[in-house]
């Protein structure tokens, strides 16, 4: 039993390494606002059109950040929970022997 739970606690650490080196996006306005994450939810990247950002109003930017922020963070968010999944149903699928017969 105590070797399943190092086994899962050594999984969830790979999963999160893996899950920083994914990239995921977030786009508004036919690209002209971009925000890179990765999967773990960390932002790694904004990035503004400069022609865009001159004629861009300061409220209408910052609710475009807004979308564009969580339409990546939610691309992160099911990538996470599918890698999570997963390793769930591996462990799972080992740990069945012990409630058997």
């Amino acid at each position: 039993m105590f070797d399943k739970l190092m086994q899962a606690q050594q999984k969830a650490e790979e999963i999160k390494k893996r899950l920083e080196t994914i990239s995921v996006f977030g786009e508004v306005e036919s690209g002209k606002i971009k925000v890179v994450a990765n999967a773990n939810k960390q932002i790694q990247e904004i990035v503004i059109d400069p022609e865009f950002l001159k004629l861009a109003d300061k409220e209408e930017l910052e609710e475009l950040l807004v979308t564009a922020i969580n339409k990546a963070l939610t691309q992160a968010d099911q990538i996470s929970q599918s890698e999570m999944q997963a390793v769930t149903q591996d462990m799972l699928g080992g740990l069945g022997g012990m409630f058997g017969k």
